[in-house]
């Protein structure tokens, strides 16, 4: 694959770039925001039941993003939920470079169309410096898993982490890439 560059960078360097540089008036092109990880989290609390539940979640991470999860465990004990300190808890996924382009643009074109009843995702969720952070309800929105061997629905959360300072530069840059924001005002 000597050559080879995902559809997203090629666009975040040919377009995204200039259109960023000249609406946010940048300086030095260091300035402008750009993607540097996309993570995938999985809180899978059964896990302290039932562990196939937790083995479960790592194969369909490691489906979904091509990449082997990291499984989490719990940094505190809680006795309402009989969770031990150091119990596995979930699993998670940090994706940098190429596969976080190509996991990006699976995202977009693929998965999130499929969700049911879709309208766009909530542009709410950013943490007010510049990173996104999307819940997704079902697993088998991504074409990888295959419906048929899913032993039960759960979600996961995928965060985008940029170099942006505020949350106007990163909805503009995720909004360039192609994510599908829809406007939610506070009811």
């Amino acid at each position: 694959m000597d050559g080879y560059v995902p559809r997203l960078k090629a666009k975040y360097q040919e377009e995204i770039l200039p259109e960023l540089t000249k609406q946010f008036e940048y300086a030095n092109v260091m300035q402008v925001p750009r993607l540097v990880k996309i993570s995938i989290n999985k809180g899978v609390g059964e896990a302290a039941i039932n562990k196939k539940v937790l083995d479960e979640a790592v194969e369909e991470l490691r489906i979904i993003t091509g990449q082997h999860p990291v499984v989490r465990k719990a940094r505190k004990a809680v006795s309402n939920f009989k969770i031990r300190e150091g119990m596995p808890i979930g699993a998670s996924v940090t994706l940098r470079g190429e596969r976080m382009y190509e996991f990006m643009d699976r995202l977009i074109t693929l998965a999130l169309p499929r969700v049911r009843d879709f309208r766009g995702i909530p542009d709410r969720s950013f943490d007010g410096r510049g990173n996104y952070t999307l819940g997704i309800k079902e697993q088998i929105v991504f074409p990888e898993i295959n419906v048929d061997t899913v032993g039960r629905i759960s979600g996961l959360d995928v965060t985008f982490v940029t170099t942006a300072e505020t949350d106007e530069e990163g909805i503009a840059l995720l909004k360039a890439f192609g994510m599908p924001f829809v406007r939610r005002d506070a009811a």
